[in-house]
This record gives structure tokens, C-alpha cells and sequence, in this order.
């Protein structure tokens, strides 16, 4: 991995060493095996490399082509290797010392700025090329890793991260507010529906899937490269299906084992991480290698609230898995004495921005320390699983069959599902009955619970931002995202940039300071293209839900994971839990937020401090998924980073 930066003065002024100079100082907090740079005249490309695949041992980077008068710098791995020696005609007997960013070039050269096209894995990358007196560069599909530039007539400059570009004299750290009232007013995970901005208003990402040019002055983005699939998967059995699926994901799982140090992997007792887990270890054994495992579970002076058909701690299951599988060291940590509370500064300083993941954000800033402290270089997870591998809306399906009216078939399914589910048929029924005949469904009374943005938004903000006519316009509400198909709903969840650049940012900056990167089969290319051309009816199968991992999934995981569809975990819940011991100096911050001007023009500080006064002087644990205790918990995180401003 590689944290990149560049300047090129398209006014063709020398770099000034104080500017480079000071872009690499700003990255001096990430380990690096290696750092490097590269000048000549108005361009300058910085690289501090952590070596992390076994060619990339000993990579100089940016790497210069002299041949073409090619510069580049990049962060990546590249996951279709023998795909791409095929395509550009590379010898076997170069191919084990090729590097992934002598590969990008390569490309490059074939395929000039549509080789992003042609990549699969996780890239940012910037190309100098001297000849077209060009900047040329691109994020991968997804957007697993991060770029963010500042521009104007005379100069572009780039970096991994943002704080190489306060290093430049001109650049300032003023407030972006459109930005932050789509923050606030956003009650997903991702942050602004545009995604080419930042907390800051004169510094800009680049989205995934685009390129950038830079040239005389003037920059433009293009999109490139599509998710769908070319045409729907028709094949003749389940078996066939399984099969298939066990194929494509064994590829992805594989080309993303490619490390010289430890692999690990993020697991919980579900089908996703579980899969990933399992699919690695029996790959790793063949190399003589094993998979380290690391879980969260809740602390142990903590007693479970939740429903009976949750579990807040999932170590049965994962314990099941490790067992079924072989193979795995594992280890179960309770991060004792941390909190989402004594974790805010330091995610600020490592995001660069506000947040709002606070209540798993102990728990996964800790296993990213502790699998890099390790010695991993690939820590694996399933974060994505739910709307590819492990995808399967069954009710949706079940309300299709009952629209349709093949009463044999829905039958026969709802017996099933009633029984796997240990819920009745008559309340499954109900449920079923209106989403397939909404009309004949009587319209239930608008919820009164308050939800999160309009509680933490002040409306004078919202109202000089018209916030939430333009959510309307993307098709968000305050409760969240307004489209109710499921197939139109996952598309869009994978195919949302804003995502992306969520995901993007936290896996880039984690790695970089921990030293391991974070990997995700579940939302390879290939995979994604996979899932979404299987048909519906594959997903719920014999009163399954999820049904095609769970079958192609046989001897992989155990059937106490595999077929479990009655405890759901639920990661987090003891947040409210671990921040009891510091709830008067949080209030006390709160309150002194409410009368702080930094704050009080942005935040709606009289519901919070009504929800401080309704909580009381102690929090419940139960109060983990109320709205106002999450609402305080924003605004304390969005009040800490305009201080910082």
C-alpha cells in the first residue's frame, strides 16, 4: 500500500521544495518500508510504500518509464493478474516479478485512459505522462481507495489523504456547508450526494469509477466501467448455480490472499465473514499458511438486552465456525475500557472528517491495530455481503409469488419459511398480504418517533441550505433511502458512489496507519457482476432466505451457522453500555456545545438539550438504538471537528 501525493504547476513554475517538502512531512505518522519521490521541473510525485504483496518488496515507487517518459504513482493491488498478462502479451517467465503498478503502466500504454477499464482490485493511481503533457488518473470501481485534490488554473495537486494538502500555502481548511448539512441531514452512513466533495470547500475527491485529467490548466472527470452484467445467468440445475457461485467466489476470495505477510479476517457468526473465512482458510492451508481470525464481542460485564431473536454476542456461532473450518487462530476481544466515546479524537485524526459509524467504531479501529500489530498485510472481511453473496429478500418474493397467484408454490414456501423461521404462518401471512396488495392494506399512521436529522440539523441551516428538498431530489428521506424494491434497492446501494467514498476513506486511512489492508470479496467486481445476474427465485429457495450461500455454502460452514434464520447478531449494542462511566463529562460537552457559536448555527441545540434532560442521569444499555442517544452522539463528533476548523 502506498500513501501517494503529487503537485504539477500547470503553469510550468519549478516545484517549490517548501510545498513538496511539506506534502511528505504530512505523511510521516504512516509506516512505510520504503519512501521516495520524483521532480522534474513543474511536476513533483511523492510515495511513502509499505510493501505488502510479495512483488511490491523492494518496488521503487513512483516508478519512472524511461522508455515512454511515463511517471507513476500509485496505491494498489490488482486482483486479475493472469487476465492482464494474457491481454497484453507478457511473457510467463516475467510474470512473478511484474509489479501491480508496472502492470497499470503497461495498460496504459496499450489502452491509453481507458485502461481503468480493463482493472480489477483496489487502485488510486496518477500518471505523469511527459509526452502528452498530461496528468492522467482513476479510482477503482468501488472506490476502496481514496484520492483528493485541490486545483485552479496554475496548479493540481493530489494525496492519498487530505492533510498533505494543507501543507500548501493557499489551501485553507474552510467549512464546506453544503457538504456538512448533507452529513447531518443523511440518516445513512454515507456522507453527501455529491460525490466529488469534502468537509473542506476548496479540496475535492475523486469519486470511484473515474479518471482525471489534468492538462493546461483545466481538469475534467469521467465516468468509466459498469457493474451489470452483460446478460442474466440461466442454468439448467441449483447444483449448477452452486457451483457456479462457489467458482467465482473462490477467485475473488484468492487473488486477495496475495501477501508475503500474515492474512486475517474480521469474523462474525454470519454467513458473510463466515464464507470469506472459511473459502481463505482452505486456500491458505495449500501455501502451509493459516488464517487469524479477529472478533469483536461485547464486554463481559454486560448483560444482553436485546430480543430473543438477536444476539448480541455472536460467539457461538463464530466458535462453531473456527471449529467446522480448521485451520483459523482466533482470537475474541472485548476491547475493555474502550468506548465510541474515547474513540472520537482519534478517528477525527484519522478520517479527516467527521463520522458516523460511532457505535462499531471501537471495535473495528481495534482489530485493525491488533492484525497489523500482528504482522498482517490483508485483513479480510465480508462488510458488503448483504446485497451480493448473501442477498435473499424473502417476504419480497414470497409477495410476488401470492401477486401471481401460484398458490402450490407460495404455500409450500410459507410452510417452510414459518418453520425455519419459528414465526407462524397466520404473521407471516399478514406481513406477505401487503407488500403483494398494499392498496388493500389499511395506511398505517405516520411514526411519531422523532428521527435523526431533523433532531440534530439546526432548521435555520436546513432552510438556508434547502437540504432536504435536494435529499428529496436523490430519493432519500429522513428515514432513509425512498425506494422500496429490493432489486432496485441493491443495485442502487452497490452502485452508490457515496458509498464508496465512505467505505473508500475508512479502509484507505485505517490501512495506512495500521498497516494492513482491508480486503472485501464480497463486493469484487466479478462477484457483483455474478450476484446480480442469478435469478430472484435462486436467493429464496425451500423457506430459505439468503438461500444460495447457504447452499453453496455446505461443508464450507457449519449448518448451525449455515442454516441459522431464527438469532440475528447484532454488533454494538453494548455501546451505550461502555460509555456509562463517562455519560456527566459527555452531558457536561453537550451542554457547553449548546451555547458554543461554533456550533450552535449548525446543530439543533435545543433538542439537544432536551434529549440530555429526557435522558436523564444515567443511560439505559437499551437506549443503543434510541434516536436521541445516537442524535448526541453525532453532534458531539460534528462539534469536536468544527472546533478543529
Amino acid at each position: 500500500m502506498s500513501a501517494i501525493v503529487g503537485i504539477y504547476q500547470s503553469n510550468g513554475h519549478p516545484i517549490n521544495n517548501r510545498d513538496s517538502s511539506g506534502m511528505m512531512e504530512a505523511m510521516e505518522r504512516y509506516d512505510a518500508d520504503d519512501v521516495q519521490t520524483w521532480t522534474n521541473g513543474a511536476v513533483f510525485l511523492g510515495c511513502r510504500a509499505k510493501w505488502i504483496t510479495p512483488e511490491s518488496v523492494g518496488e521503487r515507487m513512483p516508478y519512472y518509464d524511461a522508455e515512454r517518459n511515463i511517471v507513476l504513482v500509485a496505491d494498489a493491488i490488482l486482483d486479475n493478474r493472469r487476465e492482464l498478462f494474457e491481454l497484453l502479451q507478457v511473457y510467463p517467465a516475467h510474470r512473478s516479478k511484474i509489479t501491480d503498478s508496472e502492470l497499470i503502466l503497461l495498460a496504459y500504454r496499450k489502452w491509453g485512459q481507458k485502461a481503468p477499464e480493463y482493472l480489477i482490485g483496489d487502485f488510486a493511481f496518477v500518471i505523469w505522462d511527459m509526452g502528452k503533457q498530461e496528468m492522467f488518473g482513476a479510482r477503482d470501481l468501488l472506490g476502496h481507495r481514496s484520492l483528493y485534490y485541490v486545483h485552479d488554473r496554475e496548479r493540481f495537486a493530489f494525496g492519498t489523504t487530505i492533510a498533505p494538502l494543507f501543507a500548501l500555502p493557499e489551501v485553507g481548511r474552510a467549512l464546506n456547508e453544503p457538504w456538512l448539512a448533507e452529513f447531518m441531514a443523511i440518516p445513512e452512513m454515507f456522507e453527501s450526494t455529491d460525490v466529488t466533495s469534502t468537509p473542506y470547500r476548496n479540496i475535492h475527491q475523486l469519486p470511484p469509477a473515474h479518471t482525471i485529467t489534468v492538462a493546461d490548466g483545466r481538469i475534467s472527470l469521467s465516468r468509466y466501467g459498469s457493474l451489470e452484467p452483460k446478460s442474466m445467468l440461466r442454468l439448467h440445475s441449483d447444483q449448477e448455480y452452486e457451483e457456479a457461485f462457489r467458482e467465482v467466489f473462490d477467485e475473488a476470495v484468492r487473488s486477495r490472499l496475495r501477501t508475503h505477510r500474515q492474512v486475517a479476517v474480521t469474523l462474525s457468526g454470519g454467513l458473510d465473514s463466515g464464507a470469506v473465512a472459511s473459502f481463505a482458510a482452505h486456500a491458505l492451508s495449500e501455501e502451509g499458511k493459516s488464517l487469524h481470525a479477529y472478533s469483536y464481542i461485547p464486554a463481559r460485564d454486560f448483560t444482553d438486552w436485546t430480543p430473543s431473536s438477536t444476539s448480541a454476542d455472536e460467539s457461538r456461532f463464530i466458535g462453531a465456525t473456527v471449529r467446522h473450518v480448521g485451520n483459523i487462530s482466533h482470537q475474541a476481544m472485548d476491547f475493555e475500557g474502550i468506548s465510541p466515546l474515547s474513540e472520537v479524537d482519534e478517528w477525527l485524526d484519522l478520517l479527516e472528517m467527521p463520522y458516523k459509524f460511532f457505535e462499531n467504531s471501537y471495535w473495528l479501529k481495534g482489530i485493525h491495530e491488533r492484525a497489523g500489530g500482528q504482522g498482517a498485510g490483508v485483513l479480510l472481511t465480508g462488510a458488503r455481503g448483504n446485497f451480493t453473496v448473501s442477498w435473499g429478500p424473502a417476504l419480497y418474493y414470497y409477495a410476488t409469488l401470492l401477486r401471481k397467484l401460484k398458490w402450490v408454490q407460495f404455500m409450500r414456501e410459507l410452510r417452510l419459511y414459518s418453520t425455519n423461521k419459528g414465526i407462524s404462518r397466520s404473521r407471516l401471512l399478514s406481513v406477505i398480504g401487503k407488500q403483494a396488495f398494499p392498496i388493500l392494506a389499511k395506511r398505517s399512521e405516520q411514526s411519531s418517533a422523532p428521527d435523526i436529522p431533523t433532531m440534530l440539523i439546526h432548521p435555520d441551516f436546513a432552510r438556508r441550505t434547502d437540504v432536504f428538498a435536494k435529499l428529496q431530489e436523490n430519493r432519500i428521506g429522513v428515514n432513509g433511502s425512498t425506494i422500496h424494491d429490493p432489486l432496485e434497492l441493491r443495485k442502487e446501494k452497490m452502485q452508490n458512489l457515496a458509498v464508496g467514498n465512505k467505505n473508500g476513506a475508512s479502509a484507505t486511512k485505517l490501512s495506512l496507519r495500521y498497516g494492513a489492508w482491508e480486503r472485501d470479496p464480497t463486493c469484487d467486481p466479478r462477484v457483483v457482476r455474478f450476484c446480480f445476474s442469478v435469478p430472484v427465485e435462486q436467493y429464496v429457495r425451500d423457506g430459505l432466505d439468503r438461500a444460495l450461500i447457504r447452499r453453496a455454502t455446505k461443508h464450507y460452514l457449519p449448518d448451525e451457522v449455515r442454516l441459522n434464520q431464527r438469532i440475528r447478531g447484532i454488533q454494538g449494542a453494548d455501546w451505550v453500555h461502555r460509555i456509562k462511566p463517562s455519560w456527566k463529562p459527555l452531558t457536561d460537552e453537550l451542554r457547553q456545545l449548546c451555547t458554543d457559536p461554533i456550533a450552535t448555527g449548525y446543530l439543533h441545540v435545543d433538542r439537544i438539550r432536551e434529549a440530555v434532560s429526557r435522558l436523564g442521569e444515567t443511560p439505559r444499555p437499551e437506549h443503543a438504538f434510541n434516536p436521541e442517544m445516537r442524535m448526541l452522539m453525532r453532534s458531539l463528533i460534528i462539534y469536536r471537528f468544527l472546533k478543529r476548523l
